[in-house]
């Protein structure tokens, strides 16, 4: 895979994928946001990929939107409001519901300050890692006059509660890496020179796990917080049976009785 602002390469069944303006700190400009559309299209196409390590190159992992891009301009005689609301759902917001839903298990290693979008990016991992000296700012509200988008006020209110993700989204104060492992927002803070050592480890393990049943956790895990316990235990009943009849299933049956290790997406 090429593409002009990220990176892209192939660690064994890992595709790492790095923003790539770290002249900008990575911010999203629309050519970076079609890459990243196109990317995950890509990913979607190849059935060798079975996990997805998502970084930044450079110093910060993603600094947000781009407000110097051109792109970022309402043509003459459109109203900002209108082309900015029209630039969201056509353009940022696909890509938010396409790395959200990969079809597979995506790993975020956070290397610097996310902030605004960048923040919302970050937060699209299964799971998230951050190096110690990285931080997170949900800046729109207090710093430009606007509220949080690209899924940002989706994924602070599920991880942290509602009063938390308030307090975010209302002071746009940094959150440290250390803090935001503390408090949930992500899954792990970790030295800097261990980052991309314990993201690949992560990534990788998950590449030689059960791809199916790992969906299925993370479908389980985005209803659980809109349904009932009656609903729920529908809902694990379903994906259940699904998988019960799955070779992974069977495959991790037959290792676990013969003490071997399972070797998942084989059959």
């Amino acid at each position: 895979m090429k593409f002009e602002t990220l990176a892209c390469e192939r660690i064994g069944d890992v595709l790492k994928v790095a923003l790539n303006r770290p002249a900008k700190l990575n911010s999203l400009s629309i050519g970076l946001i079609h890459d990243l559309r196109d990317c995950a299209e890509a990913i979607q196409r190849d059935r060798t990929i079975r996990a997805v390590l998502l970084t930044g190159e450079g110093r910060g992992f993603c600094a947000g939107a781009d407000l110097t891009d051109p792109s970022a301009v309402p043509p003459p005689g459109k109203g900002m409001g209108q082309f900015t609301a029209g630039r969201l759902r056509n353009d940022f917001n696909p890509v938010a519901v396409l790395w959200t839903h990969l079809p597979v298990p995506l790993v975020v290693a956070m290397n610097g300050v996310a902030a605004g979008a960048g923040a919302s990016i970050a937060l699209m991992g299964d799971i998230t890692v951050a190096a110690r000296s990285a931080s997170l700012a949900f800046l729109f509200a207090p710093k430009l006059g606007l509220c949080p988008d690209m899924g940002a006020t989706h994924f602070l209110a599920r991880r942290i509660g509602e009063a938390r993700a308030r307090a975010c989204a209302l002071t746009g104060a940094p959150i440290t890496a250390e803090e935001a492992a503390r408090i949930g927002l992500i899954a792990e803070c970790v030295d800097d020179d261990q980052l991309m050592a314990r993201a690949l480890e992560l990534a990788q393990g998950l590449a030689a796990g059960p791809r199916d049943a790992f969906l299925a956790v993370r479908e389980l895990m985005a209803s659980a917080c809109t349904s009932s316990l009656a609903e729920q235990l529908e809902h694990e009943a379903a994906a259940q049976g699904r998988l019960a009849d799955s070779p992974d299933f069977l495959e991790g049956v037959m290792a676990f009785r013969e003490k071997w290790a399972a070797k998942f997406g084989q059959r």
